[in-house]
């Protein structure tokens, strides 16, 4: 019995339930695994980069959270807007919100532009300029300008993110860019988000480089498009990488200058890449949307690159739902990481107005010019526009603002423009042709010159030089009265020769080559960036010598000799030279001339008028116009061109008075290189004018009616069309232009 007792012992306690058994049987909550700490990292691509909006919607679909973010070009901006707070759907919005053709021009909207720059563009539509200095030519570092790109990163960014340093965002975030003097990387992590991701956007030869934490820095592409090591680093666990980088070219595309250079940038950029993917892990996670079609810089692709990267997010679905929280937790992580409403902007008095001097223009001009008034109440917005305003000139590349408020009521503001070193003496180079395949052809190589801030008070001289079909040679002194002031003195000099037609029905019947001298002084007034006034007297020496006559007749010629007075008032609202979709533009003018080859006093005057508007895709606008002359001669505008009775000979119809209207409309059917110029555009016009007697009465069947087609390219050049057109019951003529053409 004795030694069956440990037997039966052991056989009881196999019937008895053990301790362990027991607590095995209570229900216990599952034991918690830590989720990893994930990274979302987003690569360059141009207008490729769209797709990450996608990826990130498909993300919020799966409920799938992001502990950290790094970005390099466009997939910084996304990230970084993201990581500062912007929600998938503000980012949407945005992206469709955005003019990125703007962005992508040259130069901010013509709207936007100091006066006396629109007026250049009418003196010299060329947007080809270089700056003239002791070391010869200086090329702009970018053939796109920043204002637009800049301005467009603020409205991205949730209110108080742009200053906020990367580390303190609402999510970890790091961007990338390239050192341009070294090719090192450059990575940001205390940097200030907006200089950071406009550092990371500066694509070589597209947008300037930066000068950032001084270094002067571009698109961090170039050496990391696809910031594996750096999300790694931060302490990912897993990486979700995106990668919408441009594939190489094929031959057949390889055809010009640019395209070869774009091919050079994409291998440094490929190859890179390749080294970034082998450093992924098995549990990462590799998303490539397919993005055939959607080029670096084609950003009216924007809903079909989402869409792309939407898709290929979910097509990855059981791989990232591995990754999900609950709802509750996914909606507790995207309060946290949403940035709060904006703040009320309100007004304080202004008590401080600090403009920074630069190297040629004086802070007294520069305020002076601001619409801002110490001791009246100012918004930030406000501050934030009147800066802009400093970059209508090319004089600034951009202007740095320091807002700090003062107590509850007060405000300082501190200025710093950026001088763009290349702008203080630049040249415009153009080429203007015309022709209507027939008996009308024009040519001219044209320079205008502009030599800014020659004192302190803000004087500028343009000098204009055009050689060709017409010859002309202008000097212009624009000399304000204070510093800054609105009021100037305007002293002209300009030498001209053209060649000027007399017609009768239609027909040619002489040509005289005229030449004159003109001197001038007048008082000038800028109101604010939209109009100006002209108060003037001229004197005009010249002749007028025949060169060609009908058969049997006599070759003449005349001396001329003249003094005029004159008025003229202009507003320039529009968007554009060409075919504006926005903006007034009126030219009024009087003048009164005397001299030996008038009787008495001659009395001229005309008005000009363009209201533009948009109608969807179509850019349209309405032209108004009247001339009249008296005291002997023809009024100062003729009709005969494209646009201006089109099929008509070019200026054929004068008489003491004359009337015109149109109507243009132009569809947008395509959009050159960034770089290259802007819209392509075909379109129609329906034009209504005559030639009359001032003191007959005009009936409306003496009007005449005429019309066109035609096919526009905005070209760096200036507009470029290609049109035909006919004045019903007359002719019907072929129109190229390349330049100014109303």
């Amino acid at each position: 019995m004795r030694r069956l007792a440990p037997c039966l012992l052991i056989l009881a306690a196999l019937d008895a339930p053990s301790a362990w058994a027991q607590e095995a049987a209570v229900p216990r909550e599952p034991i918690a695994v830590p989720r990893p700490r994930v990274a979302l990292v987003l690569s360059g691509g141009g207008a490729r980069g769209f797709a990450h909006v996608g990826v990130l919607r498909a993300l919020k679909q799966m409920r799938v959270p992001v502990d950290m973010v790094a970005g390099v070009s466009m997939g910084a901006v996304v990230g970084g807007a993201y990581a500062a707070g912007r929600s998938v759907e503000e980012l949407e919005a945005f992206v469709f919100a955005t003019e990125w053709s703007d962005i992508l021009s040259d130069r901010p909207a013509r709207d936007r532009l100091d006066f006396r720059r629109r007026e250049d563009d009418l003196l010299v539509p060329s947007r080809i300029e270089f700056g003239v200095g002791r070391q010869g030519l200086q090329l702009p570092p970018g053939t796109v300008g920043n204002e637009a790109l800049e301005e467009a990163l603020v409205r991205l960014l949730p209110a108080g993110a742009s200053e906020r340093p990367l580390n303190k965002l609402s999510l970890p975030f790091r961007s990338v860019a390239s050192d341009l003097l070294s090719g090192e990387l450059v990575e940001f992590i205390d940097t200030p988000l907006f200089a950071s991701l406009r550092a990371s956007l500066a694509m070589p030869g597209v947008f300037q480089p930066i000068r950032v934490n001084g270094r002067l820095v571009v698109d961090g592409g170039l050496v990391r498009n696809l910031p594996v090591d750096i999300a790694r680093a931060m302490g990912a666990d897993l990486v979700i990488a995106v990668n919408v980088g441009t594939p190489l070219s094929v031959e057949s595309e390889l055809g010009s200058a640019f395209g070869v250079a774009q091919q050079m940038l994409h291998i440094l950029t490929e190859q890179n890449v390749q080294r970034s993917l082998k450093e992924l892990h098995p549990g990462d996670v590799l998303i490539a949307p397919d993005l055939r079609g959607v080029r670096f810089l084609d950003f009216s692709q924007a809903r079909h690159a989402m869409a792309a990267g939407e898709r290929a997010a979910l097509a990855l679905a059981p791989r990232l739902r591995a990754l999900a929280v609950s709802e509750e937790a996914y909606a507790a992580f995207e309060n946290q990481r949403l940035a709060p409403p904006a703040a009320p902007d309100p007004a304080r008095r202004l008590a401080k107005l600090e403009v920074q001097p630069t190297e040629h223009a004086a802070p007294a001009a520069l305020i002076a010019q601001l619409p801002l008034k110490v001791g009246q109440p100012v918004t930030t917005q406000q501050v934030h526009e009147a800066a802009a305003r400093l970059l209508g000139s090319p004089d600034f590349e951009r202007v740095e603002v320091e807002v700090r408020d003062v107590g509850n009521h007060s405000r300082e503001v501190k200025l710093t423009p950026v001088e763009a070193p290349w702008a203080h003496s630049r040249l415009r180079i153009g080429v203007e042709l015309s022709s209507d395949f027939a008996d009308e052809n024009r040519f001219a190589v044209s320079a205008l010159h502009t030599w800014s801030w020659l004192n302190s008070w803000g004087a500028e001289l343009r000098t204009l030089a055009r050689v060709g079909t017409d010859q002309q040679l202008a000097l212009q002194l624009w000399q304000p009265l204070a510093p800054g002031a609105a009021w100037a003195m305007v002293p002209t000099a300009e030498h001209r020769r053209s060649n000027i037609d007399l017609f009768e029905d239609g027909q040619r019947l002489q040509r005289f080559a005229f030449r004159a001298n003109i001197a001038g002084l007048a008082l000038g007034h800028h109101w604010s960036n939209w109009g100006r006034l002209m108060l003037g007297i001229e004197r005009r020496v010249g002749s007028a010598r025949e060169s060609f006559v009908q058969p049997g007749q006599v070759l003449q010629s005349q001396r001329l000799s003249e003094t005029a007075r004159f008025v003229r008032i202009e507003f320039d609202t529009l968007d554009a030279l060409a075919l504006p979709s926005r903006g007034v533009k009126l030219m009024a003018r009087a003048e009164q001339a005397a001299g030996a080859n008038i009787e008495g006093h001659r009395v001229t005057g005309s008005i000009e008028g363009l209201v533009a508007f948009r109608v969807g895709d179509w850019a349209s606008h309405v032209w108004l116009e009247w001339a009249k002359a008296s005291g002997g001669g023809s009024a100062p505008l003729q009709l005969g061109g494209f646009l201006r009775l089109t099929g008509t000979s070019r200026e054929s119809l004068s008489a003491r008075a004359e009337v015109l209207t149109r109507l243009v409309m132009a569809r947008r059917i395509g959009q050159m290189p960034a770089g290259l110029g802007g819209a392509v555009r075909a379109g129609y016009s329906l034009e209504v004018g005559s030639g009359y007697d001032p003191d007959a009465s005009l009936h409306g069947s003496d009007l005449k009616q005429a019309g066109s087609l035609f096919v526009s390219v905005d070209t760096r050049f200036g507009p470029l069309f290609l049109a035909y057109g006919s004045t019903r019951g007359g002719a019907s003529k072929a129109y190229l232009f390349l330049g100014p053409f109303w």
